[in-house]
């Protein structure tokens, strides 16, 4: 395939666009004040909600930052929430962060409706890429912040790419404590650059499977590239997604001869250790399976000076590419696999919201 014609899609340009949008944001956002708040506050816990990719940046950020000082962070996706609100918030008034590229999606206004009726006084802050959405513009009657990323993040195309990556970075901004935020925007949207060619040189031809695994913030990472896959082959293309230790455990009887598996290697000990044993141990068992390492001494070296939380973009970036190549290569429309199907759709449709009874 001509990579060159990829730029017919606004979800290639997309991708190619990040290294430039970060180094962008990182001069423009300053997390200084909203750091302050968020520590004035004084919360017991911090809430990462979200839908699909938008949940899974709450799962990593969680993953990378877990065990640090301050309050609990908590994942809890927003279709978890907003299905039952009562479970969640039984007199608990966390900070919530919720993201959304889009904004109006429906768990994005159900988490803000449970949060009027059952925790009015909850502080909020709202990541959003759309300014004019209803996550930018409808607050609470409790404290609230908004943080409102740059246009280029609101993607015209079906699958997350720019906005999953901004919006994580967005986070890690504000709740990772060692900081320096123009700095590691700019050296990882320079690494991107550097990597971008090898990502397209690596990938091969669409495969009958994939799998991503990765530990900690990876796993989540893995996830993510999981869905890449799957969305934008409209599900052509059956992905999988585990944690290192876990992909033993029953989830190694999905891989098959024509299989592409993609491990992110960790830059933490002892999961890189681990990492290793199970690359070896795929090359043993599955010769004619693709394996590939991503990651510190991997197939694809992708240097992660900040940490392996940090570097999730970077990885989840290999799939991204991975995902607009085979969809390519199955002639689907790439900015809209599931065109003409009325199955999925950029901003989920049909959800209906039901009244939380105080």
């Amino acid at each position: 395939m001509d990579i060159d014609t990829l730029d017919h899609w606004a979800t290639w340009r997309e991708i190619l666009a990040q290294p430039s949008i970060w180094d962008a944001w990182g001069k423009s956002f300053d997390p200084t004040q909203l750091r302050s708040w968020i520590a004035e506050l004084a919360v017991d816990e911090v809430w990462f909600c979200g839908a699909g990719t938008s949940a899974y940046i709450g799962d990593i950020v969680v993953a990378g930052l877990e065990g640090q000082a301050g309050p609990r962070l908590r994942a809890v996706a927003s279709t978890d929430l907003v299905s039952r609100p009562r479970v969640y918030l039984n007199g608990i008034k966390p900070l919530v962060v919720s993201f959304g590229r889009s904004g109006n999606s429906t768990e994005s206004v159900g988490t803000l409706d449970v949060l009027d009726v059952l925790a009015p006084d909850a502080p909020r802050l709202n990541i959003t890429c759309n300014s004019d959405s209803i996550l930018a513009t409808r607050t609470g009657v409790g404290p609230s912040r908004v943080v409102v990323l740059p246009d280029k993040t609101h993607d015209a195309g079906f699958a997350m790419t720019s906005s999953f990556s901004t919006m994580l970075l967005s986070a890690l901004a504000l709740f990772d404590p060692i900081n320096d935020f123009p700095a590691k925007m700019a050296a990882l949207g320079h690494s991107l650059d550097n990597l971008m060619p090898r990502y397209i040189e690596q990938i091969g031809v669409a495969p009958a499977r994939a799998v991503y695994i990765g530990s900690g913030p990876l796993a989540f990472a893995a996830r993510e590239a999981a869905l890449k896959v799957m969305e934008l082959s409209a599900g052509q293309i059956p992905a999988l997604w585990d944690s290192t230790l876990g992909f033993r455990h029953g989830p190694k009887s999905f891989v098959t001869e024509n299989c592409a598996i993609t491990v992110f290697r960790s830059p933490e000990a002892p999961a890189s250790a681990y990492d290793h044993d199970l690359i070896a141990e795929l090359h043993t068992q599955f010769p004619h399976a693709r394996v590939t390492s991503v990651g510190p001494g991997g197939d694809i070296d992708v240097p992660m000076p900040f940490g392996a939380t940090w570097a999730v973009p970077l990885c989840v970036a290999v799939a991204q590419v991975a995902g607009v190549k085979w969809s390519a290569e199955l002639g689907l429309n790439v900015d809209d696999p599931f065109v003409g199907q009325g199955t999925l759709s950029r901003v989920v449709s049909g959800v209906k919201l039901y009244p939380v009874v105080p």
